[in-house]
């Protein structure tokens, strides 16, 4: 088996100017699908926010350089009877179709369901955002519906298709969907 090539941690404030000229970069690949911190102070704002026990935000960066290709955010965390959360990801210009998300995605689904002991992971995506479709795809979650004008994004209310994996499926999906 080839050893890993992208590793998972917390966002810090020493990956500002990476996140800013990364996220700069990767504005034509992220629109109209999500708005990401641009600035020094808004990128401080969303590393802050993952001190929230309802947050477990994550940056996917590779191996071999340490450089940042996407981030994974796991989101509105719900403990209890519910035992689940949101899922929001992007990848970095510059890195896309080379796989580095989707083995960052196995990474967070086996912190997701071992770590964090949740239930069900729900990723809403616009339905015209192919390439996030085919990582939840790969990753093994499911098509459950459509929520019309689900989340305002860019200042508009925006259909989104509803996606989740529980963790029974990802115990159950071959190793495609699952880390080493």
């Amino acid at each position: 088996m080839a050893p890993p090539r992208v590793l998972i941690r917390a966002p810090a404030l020493a990956d500002e100017a990476a996140w800013i000229a990364g996220m700069r970069a990767s504005r034509r690949l992220h629109h109209p699908w999500i708005r990401m911190p641009l600035t020094p102070e808004a990128y401080r704002d969303y590393v802050a926010r993952n001190a929230d026990d309802r947050r477990e935000q994550r940056i996917v960066c590779r191996v071999e350089d340490g450089a940042l290709v996407g981030f994974i955010n796991v989101s509105e965390i719900i403990r209890g009877a519910l035992s689940s959360a949101f899922l929001g990801y992007g990848g970095i210009a510059g890195f896309a179709g080379r796989g580095y998300m989707s083995e960052g995605m196995a990474l967070v689904l086996r912190e997701a369901f071992t770590t964090l002991r949740l239930h069900r992971l729900e990723a809403n995506i616009q339905p015209g955002n192919l390439p996030s479709i085919a990582l939840a795809e790969r990753a093994g979650f499911v098509r459950e519906g459509f929520s019309e004008r689900y989340l305002k994004v860019g200042g508009r209310w925006r259909d989104h298709e509803r996606w989740a994996i529980r963790a029974e499926q990802w115990r159950a999906t071959p190793r495609r969907g699952r880390s080493p």
